[in-house]
């Protein structure tokens, strides 16, 4: 099979990461959860460096080295992820990471546009806000039960405006991209609708 780059995109908490992952082993792929990236520099802003320093220091263990799901650093990334030099900082590192043989799945929010706007496969997953607060409130919940909804609801609402509505990269749907609405599937019916079309294409 020759090297394939699977680009997957999408709203936060629409299951983007989860089928990514599950797509890349399938596959026996590469993965690149690029959240990651954007998520270890926030951690780092956190602790006093400034993003854009933090962006062009980073390095591959620091995915490593915090919990990197906790809320403010989710926020801190999306804060950060709007600038465009820390934007251009990875774009590199993206990239060639994308070339890894045999083939290479990516997620994030700018991956089929601008990161590898040539991936053979395109895939922009969605679903609807409530659908997306919701899954996270579970996963959050299940660590602080302190964490309501309607926090969870209004920090992804905000998340959402500020990925559509930034100068570098918004986060558009490829024009070539496939769109699947994840609203009313569970992960194993997502997944399985992905990899069936990803097979049509491969």
């Amino acid at each position: 099979m020759s090297q394939t780059v699977i680009a997957i995109d999408g709203p936060a908490a629409s299951g983007k990461g989860t089928v990514s992952k599950a797509i890349s082993e399938k596959l026996q792929f590469n993965y690149l959860d690029t959240g990651k990236l954007y998520r270890a520099i926030g951690a780092k802003y956190l602790e006093g460096y400034q993003p854009i320093a933090a962006a062009r220091s980073l390095e591959s263990n620091d995915l490593d080295k915090y919990d990197l799901q906790k809320p403010e650093i989710a926020q801190a990334a999306s804060e950060i992820a709007s600038i465009p030099e820390v934007r251009a900082a990875l774009l590199e590192f993206q990239r060639n990471f994308s070339q890894k043989m045999p083939g290479a799945v990516l997620d994030g929010r700018d991956i089929g546009t601008v990161v590898c706007p040539d991936a053979k496969i395109k895939i922009f997953l969605t679903a609807s806000l409530e659908a997306r607060a919701k899954r996270r409130y579970v996963e959050l919940n299940r660590h602080d039960k302190k964490i309501s909804f309607e926090t969870i609801l209004e920090q992804i609402r905000q998340r959402d405006e500020r990925d559509q509505t930034r100068r570098s990269s918004p986060m558009i749907a490829a024009k070539d991209a496939k769109i699947f609405d994840t609203s009313k599937l569970s992960i194993n019916e997502a997944v399985d609708k992905v990899f069936n079309y990803i097979q049509t294409k491969i």
